[in-house]
């Protein structure tokens, strides 16, 4: 078979669809993943091949800002986020994903939740396609603007926004909203903690020291929000209570943090999985991708949403009391509160390692991979 994942291109949006990319081709199937070229080197280290379309994200989001008519194009803005996804990155990027994805012949393709560059080539080709979720479900109040600034794009196309065939699910049902209602030809998916390439899976398990040493504290805000300016003054609230180990994204470096941090454990860019050992809590944004694999591990956590779709993983964890959200505006310390509560309260760390069981109890990539291709034919 011939398997074409399509994503945004953005590591929260990119990773969550490496498992399921890289169970087709341990099966012997053809697979390319369609994004922008600067994730080549990434997924060159996989064995995956990209099919390099459309430009990088700083120029999808000032077209998107253009588009919607404001001067800051990383304000939290829906019409901002619409454009991007579902405006910008198809007048920029559709055209030439369509013509690399005809010469690739897909049997199939895989989206993920944001992306409407794939079904675009899904609906042109007629092949059918998969969503690919990358956290709980978003309701449709959300998307609902995303889908009328795209259904503009395919109509000049002569094209309607399909239906997908299949919804993978990522979702633990601790983490369902209480009006859940199962989306059309649901497949659950077991997520899985951003791994290295070679790197095997992991079965989930809690990992945390849970020894009375002091706590061990993992502070990630992602490739995009992890700028000192947002960090140091949650640093500063932790010092005192826990160890820290601190991710600085893609772009900075420890000395941008200032000084009197000799105390804290900086990290560059490196796979979720290999943080997590000995981690009683993760304070984060809230991406999706950091969200379901702290949980795969049975870590509690702090979300601090700075944005997007943030504010759904920060509601389905303090509704499932996997652990607090810290909505804004409050400051770093109400963040050391909560990180406080996680820590002094084991109702937080139960609902994580169940958490934990329900994804473990998931059908993996290679289980999904088999069955979509059985159903594709």
């Amino acid at each position: 078979m011939r398997i074409l994942f399509s994503s945004t291109p953005q590591h929260g949006h990119l990773l969550p669809q490496l498992p399921l990319a890289r169970a087709f081709r341990q099966r012997g199937d053809e697979v390319v993943v369609l994004t922008s070229a600067g994730f080549g080197q990434l997924l060159a280290a996989d064995g995956l091949t990209l099919l390099p379309v459309g430009p990088e994200i700083p120029v999808l989001l000032a077209e998107a800002a253009r588009l919607a008519g404001v001067d800051d194009p990383t304000a939290p803005d829906p019409a901002v986020a619409a454009e991007l996804f579902a405006g910008a990155r198809i007048d920029l990027t559709a055209d030439e994903a369509v013509a690399a994805a005809r010469e690739f012949r897909p049997d199939l393709i895989v989206a993920e939740a944001t992306d409407y560059v794939g079904p675009l080539v899904a609906a042109t080709l007629q092949v059918p396609y998969a969503k690919l979720a990358f956290g709980p479900l978003i309701p449709a109040r959300f998307t609902e603007v995303f889908d009328t600034v795209a259904e503009r794009r395919y109509k000049e196309r002569g094209l309607t926004v399909p239906a997908p065939t299949w919804y993978l699910d990522p979702c633990p049902e601790i983490l369902r909203a209480p009006d859940w209602e199962s989306p059309q030809g649901r497949l659950p998916l077991r997520p899985e903690a951003h791994r290295g390439a070679g790197t095997p899976s992991e079965t989930a398990g809690a990992i945390p020291a849970g020894d009375g040493a002091r706590p061990r504290v993992l502070l990630s805000f992602g490739t995009h929000f992890a700028t000192p300016e947002a960090l140091r003054p949650v640093i500063d609230a932790l010092a005192g209570q826990a160890d820290l180990v601190v991710t600085l994204g893609l772009a900075a470096e420890a000395a941008d943090f200032g000084d009197g941090l000799d105390h804290v454990e900086f990290v560059a860019f490196t796979p979720l999985a290999e943080l997590l050992d000995g981690i009683d809590v993760v304070v984060t944004h809230g991406g999706a991708g950091t969200t379901m694999g702290t949980l795969t591990r049975g870590v509690p956590l702090v979300v601090v949403p700075q944005g997007a779709d943030q504010f759904i993983q920060a509601g389905a964890v303090e509704g499932s009391r996997t652990g607090v959200a810290v909505m804004p505006p409050a400051g770093a310390e109400a963040v050391a509160r909560a990180v406080a509560e996680v820590l002094g309260n084991v109702e937080y760390r139960d609902n994580a390692r169940r958490a934990a069981e329900q994804i473990q109890a998931m059908p993996s990539p290679g289980e999904v991979a088999d069955q979509l291709a059985a159903a594709v034919g």
